[in-house]
């Protein structure tokens, strides 16, 4: 390998100047790079050579032209006197680059890699230098060097294919070739006594190098702003207190005062150098008279036993952290025994010391079991390494673990792409580890520990695989695990062999069959990606020449294109046709990948919003031309202004009243409107025509993915010249057919109407606000306004007319006031001695509300004891309650009434009430600590009056006065909505409560007052009606025969039961401890325990029972439909092609769709994750109403947050709710609690356009928010680990939540009480989180402590200085990695068993300082999403119980979810809280059935409509009283 010429000896340094160069590198912490080099220049250029001169000028003049960075440069000059002053010393001068006396790859350096070398000779050496030398290294013995060359100069018979990870490679082996199980026993062939080892190919990286030289490519752009203000910085900064950090050995990079760093104990004298060792007749595997060591082709391979391996100044150090890499010279003693005895012990070994420098470490397969190999390469031999030395063994333990773990994370996430950090925890703390190894668990700490190893080889795993394969690097626990740990992607490529195929990759597990399709929802989906798939693939050929494909700052993008893989194969410079458009296999990108990954999953609430394209101008004029248009007969009708006539010939085309037609657009590009012609007159306008719009699909929610001759009517209309018609079209309504219930899974003919250009159908009505798609509305015209009837303009008078406030039934006149017995607004009556809601500022008390409890201002922290407090700079605390809106204030009625004009007329406009205030318990002295024991319907009387606009009204609510109850209060209260009720009166004044006046009691029986609470809406006034309507509720509401897939435990089952609206006779759930806990609680229900694809396929081909002989439902049974099929399979794929399309194809929610197409359900709900409305561009929510719309379905989508509805959880939930034809499709259900705003984002926006949901209580609500308090405060304590399945309550419930969450039946036993066990070292961190509320990780105290598996934690060092941060206050450091000052990750800055996790401050910077992780709940704010296992360092990491030192227990986050104690779980504890965090909240469940419960009820009333039955719009209106 071309080396440069040694330079000539330099004259010597005088010893002063030494003596100041030695001082100048102990200050080093203290100056900046640029002064240090400024310094040390200034000291020794006059003692330079000329040459060396030379290139400093060069360097200096690059600097100048900006042809260098800053950094650049200083790295040279550094280097450039790190060779001369190493040469001074005598040491490196001679060995130019092969900075260790081998070549620089040590001994297997490839062809490649000397070119390489050569052609950066300088660059090189001077990194090397740098890096390998960072003191004067001094020459080890002559002859192993010599040893070492030899081997290196050219002749080496090792083939380039072998794997070592060898000095200077920058990269570690993989475990690709581990993992094979049986195939990589060693074959002892003893024919020519070669020993094969499988052992994985590594190719050599100079890693460093290239991260700089990104870093330059990046810093240029940069430098050109920042030159000018380096020089004045470089002025400003003033030294910074001294605050060194400790010394690190140069070698093992160890901390010298580390009481861990052991010393190596030397070796017995019997101990044998290398070459005389491998002589010795005990390692002989040939008889005497065979020729020995000249047989050998290659390296002689050997076992060693009992051995320590140490740097030159005898500490013992680990050999994978990069050391030989980096080439420092490691060695290993022991007792070395042939290649066949595999008994560890000393017999029959030869004792040997100092063997080495070691070359290369490698990994081979696991010896047919657990264990893997692990070996060293000499200059002289391999050594395959045994049992390690007692001093050696914790050092040596951490490698076998972190190798293992490797093993167990790429087994385990190959089969399971979709689970979460969560789980990927509870594998490893559930994996017991192998006999034989020095460690009797995995935790978390080892898995962190480990992580950048665990992801390289994740990624080595990666690039084995199919290159259709998605990398398992970016499934969601992967992305998790390198953000948590600050891994470092790319960093290795490992040069893939053809032979190198993942013998694991077989037995993959399926995960859920090919999806059992009807051929409805089949098609759809087919038709529609076909083309899809098309058009993206054209679109992305225009976004790759845009879109950046790689990061280029890690090695991978700097990989050249390899010529051989299936994607350089297409690219064109190889001779391909330049179609596949793929990075070549070797560069794709892992930190792109990454990011895009974690794009996808975010969603982007705040998207503005863009108005609905109103179709045309209104009045718009247009020259017209007289000869196109004439009428044809006489006018039908005359009002004055307006002829209207039947019929006009337009282009010799007749068209008449009720026909439809196009109309073109202002821009001729634009496609045609299409729309009905309701009436047609003329007058000083011209010649017009009332145009009732229809919408065409690609204008609704469905955008593409919609039929493209499917119409939708819509509430819009307007006036237009007929000069704008274009012509006549067919529009067919297609009404759903006779026998719909029972057409489903049929062969059905995706089209509807043939496509000549002019035809078009629709079937359903459209609401563009809340994408709600109804069946049309039946309003018919009268005979006498047959000739101008437009539907559009009758629906919105309607509403219109509905929305104005009016008076009715007056009273008596007095005081310039006319008072009346009733109003109404939106359909709903308000009289005299009603409820009423008002927003929170409608008034105020005259008790004045304790000030809001404000947090106590901050006091200074101890930086010392806290050093990372300084990242709690934001005020917001996630999980609190400090911004939740104030519920309704609540009044009654006592005056309704309105002004008189000057002329004596009321005022009709302006309507007013006089009211009456009710306190709530938390509006009284008691402020909140009053509501927390209360109901949270209980209110209390008082005289104050206020009078308010009849406007600021938010709905009616029921107030009664308990003791005139018949039934208990309790019944009284779950007997329907908005229901509250008074014992006693509060008088401000006295701060004290007392008996209701009598006035104030009776007031609730006034009139109907009683019977009338069941909800917002009677539209009545005549008296019989009011009768009548008082009947219904008696009908008897049969339950919804109800079929719940993917139904886990149960919990969307529970809460459709408590609203009474179904019963579940079949539920489908594949996981085994879920459906066993569904079984416990449903007695009654068949569990299927298979997979939906299975059970469909079996129904659809006519079976009656599954293999287990139960009964299937049969089409006609299934009444109600629900489920919330699994979604993450394609959740981290943003852009549909061919492979990503099939796997949606497959989706568990196409097999869901096909089962509501087969059993034509009359309702239809399906729950999922918030993003499930963003997926793929909202491509998966637009596809699922394509198939309902097609099917016939009414449909509609929202999202809800838990919250609102009772639970002390944010959950936002994405509900798609469907009816059949005939039944009316749901509203989403009103919120009940206030709830924290931020958490209460619910719009969705597709395609740009903003959709809400039908919900108004958007600022306000009934009920308080629950709190955690409320929730759990009345649980027993328990301690970190407790697993008592029944334990008793010890004590009654404190809260409503409480009294309604234990239920009315008494229970002495509390069940599930349970916590997960956490290891020694979190139970420590756990007990080292303060109460105060906020409280997590970064007010850990930076100590030792003693953990309960007797061993003491360390304190963190600080030992970078934080470029983003600065320093503390006392000057201290806060960089734990040189990260923090801008330079790559050093793996030997990784620090474990700390208090303070090493990893949270090495990442805090970029992921908002880990807020919340080893989080606190607080008493009064509420739960993260609850998750299916609770970790303090998981996604949600605010698991803390709120006062005791552990996590939530499975029935605390239970409860937060609103499930019942009396609820059933089964399984161990991780089963438990799976099934708990998978679930749908009941209380959010049950909510959602009311509303249907409402339809249902809706539906039989108008089915049973007697002669008083209201019309069809008023029908609306009573809708909700059912609940």
């Amino acid at each position: 390998m071309p080396a440069r010429a040694a330079p000539l000896p330099p004259a010597p340094l005088p010893a002063e100047l030494r003596r100041r160069l030695q001082d100048l590198e102990r200050d080093e912490d203290t100056l900046s790079e640029k002064e240090s080099v400024k310094e040390k220049l200034s000291l020794i250029h006059g003692f330079l050579q000329a040459d060396v001169q030379n290139q400093l000028s060069e360097l200096e003049a690059k600097l100048r032209c900006e042809e260098l960075s800053e950094e650049r440069y200083l790295a040279k000059v550094k280097a450039l006197l790190h060779q001369e002053l190493s040469a001074e010393n005598g040491a490196a001068a001679p060995l130019g680059p092969a900075a260790n006396g081998c070549s620089r790859n040590g001994a297997y350096g490839s062809d490649e890699d000397s070119e390489r070398a050569g052609a950066n000779g300088e660059d090189d050496s001077a990194m090397e230098l740098e890096e390998a030398a960072a003191s004067s290294s001094s020459s080890s013995t002559p002859r192993v060097r010599k040893a070492r060359r030899s081997r290196s100069n050219g002749e080496s018979k090792k083939s380039p294919a072998s794997s070592r990870v060898t000095r200077s490679s920058g990269r570690q082996p993989t475990i690709l070739s581990m993992l094979s199980k049986g195939s990589t026993k060693r074959k002892s062939e003893e024919v020519n006594g070669e020993v094969k080892l499988e052992v994985m190919n590594v190719e050599k990286e100079e890693e460093e190098l290239e991260e700089k030289e990104q870093d330059e490519k990046r810093i240029r752009i940069e430098s050109k702003e920042g030159l000018e203000m380096k020089d004045e910085l470089t002025l400003i900064k003033t030294p910074p207190p001294a605050k060194t950090t400790p010394p690190k050995c140069i070698d093992c990079r160890q901390y010298l005062d580390d009481p861990d760093l052991k010393f190596f104990q030397g070796d017995p004298d019997d101990a044998l150098e290398e070459p005389e060792m491998l002589t010795d007749e005990r390692l002989s595997l040939f008889d005497a008279n065979e020729d020995g060591f000249e047989s050998y082709e290659d390296l002689p391979q050997h076992k060693v036993t009992s051995f320590s391996v140490y740097d030159k100044r005898g500490h013992l150090c680990p050999f994978d952290t990069g050391l030989i890499e980096r080439n420092i010279e490691l060695y290993f003693s022991g007792a070395v025994k042939p290649i066949y005895d595999d008994n560890p012990c000393l017999d029959g070994g030869v004792r040997a010391k100092k063997l080495g420098p070691i070359n290369a470490w490698w990994i081979t397969g696991f010896d047919g079991g657990e264990k893997a190999l692990i070996g060293f390469t000499t200059a002289f031999a391999d050594y395959i390494l045994m049992e390690p030395s007692e001093e050696y063994a914790p050092i040596f333990a951490l490698m076998q673990e972190k190798i293992y773990m490797s093993k167990i994370v790429v087994e385990f996430l190959q089969n399971n792409r979709d689970v979460s950090y969560e789980d990927l925890l509870n594998k490893i703390e559930t994996t017991v580890p192998p006999a034989g190894l020095n460690f009797n668990r995995f935790t978390e700490d080892s898995l962190l520990r480990h992580a950048q190893f665990v992801v390289e080889q994740v990624e080595s795993y990666d690039e084995a695989g199919d290159s259709d394969e998605p990398p398992v690097l970016i499934t969601p626990c992967m992305r998790d695990l390198i953000k948590l740990a600050g891994v470092t992607l790319g960093k290795r490529r490992a040069v893939r062999r053809q032979a190198i195929r993942h013998p694991t990759k077989i037995d993959k597990d399926k995960g859920p069959t090919k999806a059992t399709t009807t051929r409805l929802v089949y098609l759809i989906f087919d038709t529609f990606f076909s083309e899809q798939i098309e058009k993206d693939e054209k679109e992305d050929d225009k976004e790759n020449a845009m879109k950046r494909r790689r990061c280029g700052v890690c090695e991978v993008c700097q990989q050249p294109e390899c010529g051989k893989c299936k994607a350089c194969q297409n690219m064109v410079k190889f001779g391909g046709s330049g179609r596949s458009k793929q990075a070549c296999l070797q560069r794709r990108c892992p930190n792109l990948a990454v990011r895009e990954a974690d794009e996808d999953e975010e969603v982007d609430d705040n998207i503005p919003e863009m108005p609905s394209p109103k179709k045309m101008l209104q009045g718009r004029k247009k020259k017209q031309n007289k000869s196109r248009i004439s009428w044809v007969g006489e006018p039908i009708k005359s009002d004055g202004k307006k002829d209207y006539y039947q019929r006009v010939c337009i282009d010799l085309e007749t068209l008449e009243v009720g026909d439809c037609v196009s109309v073109s657009p202002d821009d001729p590009t634009k496609p045609l409107y299409l729309a009905r012609v309701t009436a047609m007159w003329e007058d000083s306008s011209g010649q017009m025509f009332h145009a009732h719009w229809f919408c065409p699909g690609s204008d609704t929610v469905l955008g593409a993915t919609s039929d493209p001759l499917e119409l939708f009517l819509v509430d819009e209309c307007e006036d237009m010249q007929l000069s704008y018609i274009h012509g006549k079209v067919n529009v067919i309504y297609k009404a759903p057919s006779e026998n719909w219930f029972m057409e489903g899974g049929l062969d059905m003919e995706i089209k509807m109407v043939e496509d000549d250009g002019r035809t078009y159908f629709y079937q359903m009505w459209y609401d563009q606000e809340y994408a709600r798609f109804e069946s049309p509305p039946k309003t018919q015209p009268t005979e006498d306004n047959k000739y101008k009837f437009c539907m559009s303009c009758t629906r919105l008078d309607e509403v219109r007319h509905k929305e104005i406030p009016k008076v009715a039934e007056p009273l008596e006149e007095g005081d310039g006031k006319m008072f009346y017995a009733v109003a109404t607004k939106n359909g709903v009556q308000y009289r005299v001695g009603d409820g009423v809601y008002l927003l929170p500022e409608a008034f105020s008390f005259s008790m004045k509300p304790a000030s809001p409890a404000k947090r106590p201002k901050k006091e200074a922290v101890d930086e010392e004891l806290h050093p990372e407090h300084y990242r709690k700079y934001s005020e917001y605390i996630k999980g609190s309650n400090l911004d939740a809106p104030d519920p309704f204030r609540v009044g009654r009625i006592k005056e309704i009434f309105c002004h008189l004009r000057s002329n004596g007329k009321p005022n009709e406009a302006d309507i007013k009430l006089l009211i009456c205030k009710f306190y709530r318990p938390e509006n009284t002295h008691k402020s909140m600590k009053g509501s927390y024991h209360a109901d949270i319907n209980l209110l209390y009387w008082s005289d104050e009056e206020t009078t308010v606009d009849f406007r600021a009204v938010q709905g009616r609510c029921t107030v009664v006065y308990g003791e005139d109850l018949t039934e208990s209060i309790q019944d009284y209260s779950a007997g329907g909505l908005d229901r509250f009720y008074f014992l006693e009166a509060y008088n401000a004044k006295t701060k004290s409560f007392e008996d209701p006046p009598n006035h104030a009691r009776n007031s609730g029986t006034k009139g109907k007052g009683k019977g009338k609470g069941k909800g917002k809406g009677k539209g009545k006034s005549s008296s019989s009606c009011e009768q009548s309507e008082q009947e219904p509720p008696e009908l008897k509401l049969p339950k919804l025969r109800t079929l719940d897939v993917f139904s886990g435990c149960g919990g969307l089952s529970e809460g459709f039961h408590q609203a009474g609206v179904s019963e579940t006779l079949w539920a489908i759930e594949m996981w085994e401890p879920a459906a066993q806990a569904f079984r416990l609680n449903n007695p009654g229900t068949t569990v299927f325990t298979e997979d939906c694809n299975v059970l469909l396929k079996l129904v659809m081909s006519g079976e009656k029972t599954n293999s287990l002989g139960q009964k299937l439902p049969q089409k006609g049974d299934v009444e109600m439909l629900c489920g919330g099929p699994p979604c993450q399979g394609f959740s981290g794929m943003n852009r549909f092609n061919s492979r990503t399309y099939s796997k949606f194809k497959n989706s568990l929610v196409v097999s869901f769709l096909s089962y509501c197409d087969y059993y034509r359900p009359r309702f239809f709900l399906l729950e999922n994750v918030r993003n499930f409305v963003s997926f793929k561009r909202s491509m998966v929510l637009k596809l699922t109403l394509r198939c309902l719309v097609r099917m016939g379905y009414q449909c509609t989508f929202g999202v809800l947050q838990a919250g609102q509805y009772g639970v002390a959880q944010t959950r936002r939930r994405a509900i798609v709710l469907a009816a059949a034809p005939g039944e009316k499709l749901p509203m989403f259900p009103e919120p009940l609690h206030v709830f924290a705003p931020r958490a209460c984002q619910l719009s969705v926006v597709v395609d740009d356009k903003k959709f809400v949901s039908n919900i108004t209580r958007t600022y306000s609500g009934p009920f308080r928010t629950i709190t955690v308090r409320d929730t759990m405060s009345d649980l027993p304590e328990i301690r970190n680990g407790a697993s008592a399945l029944e334990i008793s309550y010890n004590g009654e419930p404190q809260s409503w939540f409480q009294r309604q969450i234990r239920g009315s039946q008494y229970q002495p036993i509390l069940r599930d009480h349970i916590c997960k066990d956490m290891s020694a070292l979190v139970a420590a961190r756990m007990r080292h989180i303060p109460l105060a509320p906020g409280s997590d990780w970064r007010d850990l105290p930076n100590i030792e402590v003693r953990l309960s598996d007797g061993t003491t934690t360390r304190k963190l060092r600080y030992t970078h200085h934080e470029k983003k941060n600065g320093r503390s206050s006392s000057g201290a450091l806060r960089g734990v990695c040189s990260c923090a000052e801008g330079k790559p990750c050093d793996p030997a800055d990784r620090q474990f068993n700390t208090l303070i996790p090493w990893c949270l401050p090495h990442t805090g910077n970029r992921h908002n300082h880990w807020a919340g992780l080893y989080g606190r709940l607080e008493w009064d704010g509420f739960f993260s999403t609850t998750v299916t296992n609770p970790e303090p360092m998981g996604k949600q990491g605010r698991v803390l119980h709120p006062e005791q030192h552990r996590v939530v227990s499975v029935r605390e986050c239970a409860r937060s979810q609103g499930f019942p104690d009396t609820y059933r779980l089964f399984g161990n504890i991780l089963d438990k809280h799976r099934q708990v965090g998978n679930a749908v909240p009941p209380p959010l469940a049950k909510a959602i059935g009311l509303e249907i419960k409402s339809c249902v009820l809706a539906k039989l009333r108008e089915d049973t409509a007697g002669a008083c039955g209201p019309s069809a719009p008023e029908k609306m209106e009573t809708v909700e009283a059912a609940a």
